[in-house]
């Protein structure tokens, strides 16, 4: 695995009107890593993606993609330079069709290549291939969020930002969804991935940070935090 870093988020502070959501967080993570915030519901791993993509704006602090600061660009452009951010709840556009969407994605592609990665996305997701006429609407939740993920692939991104993937499956689509970030990631996707299912985010990353109500508490190894006594205690049942 290369250890040249390809995110780098340096202390910052992010508010909602008067609450101060995440305080003076620092993090990196790595090219061909898989990273993983995780913590409980409010504890900042959202807000933290949506800073770095540039939906957020932090009051202090630096963040830098590939060596150059993203801290003031706008989303789109954080985008074209190969951030591709899969959103809490997938966010699909549910009246357009399947192939619609990944369209969608693909608005920092030449059109010359968009066929092309439309068609590493079916060869990735080839459920979407079998639907790609049908509205995603009327897709299910496991189909929505290969959706969601295969949109993302659309902007042939350098790092992918999974917010909350496994956010209302049932448990069998659940490993069929981390089944999938892992083929990603073999296949040289660097990802980043924000997860209240601590016990699935930490079996397949690398490192991992833990947040409690906006700041990081530990970080470390992956596999040495699921034994971890403090984080069995608090987030794995254990």
């Amino acid at each position: 695995m290369a250890e040249n870093t390809i995110l780098s988020v340096q202390d910052i502070n992010v508010y909602y009107g008067a609450i101060h959501a995440v305080k003076g967080i620092s993090f990196e993570v790595n090219e061909g890593e898989i990273v993983s915030l995780v913590g409980a519901n409010g504890a900042g791993k959202s807000t933290t993606l949506d800073t770095v993509s540039g939906l957020l704006r932090s009051k202090t602090g630096a963040i830098e993609f590939c060596g150059r600061s993203i801290f003031t660009t706008p989303a789109h452009k954080i985008v074209q330079m190969g951030v591709a951010h899969v959103p809490e709840g997938r966010r699909i556009f549910q009246n357009l069709t399947v192939e619609e969407n990944l369209d969608m994605g693909a608005f920092v592609q030449k059109s010359s290549e968009i066929e092309g990665a439309k068609e590493r996305v079916f060869e990735q997701f080839p459920r979407l291939k079998e639907r790609r006429r049908q509205l995603a609407g009327t897709l299910s939740g496991g189909e929505q969020q290969m959706l969601a993920m295969g949109r993302g692939l659309m902007s042939d991104p350098k790092l992918m930002m999974l917010d909350e993937p496994s956010m209302g499956l049932a448990p069998i689509l659940v490993e069929q969804i981390f089944e999938i970030i892992e083929t990603l990631h073999k296949a040289g996707t660097t990802i980043l991935l924000v997860e209240q299912n601590a016990q699935m985010a930490l079996s397949v990353s690398d490192r991992a940070y833990v947040l409690e109500t906006g700041t990081i508490t530990m970080s470390g190894d992956a596999k040495e935090l699921m034994n971890d006594d403090r984080v069995r205690s608090a987030y794995l049942g254990g």
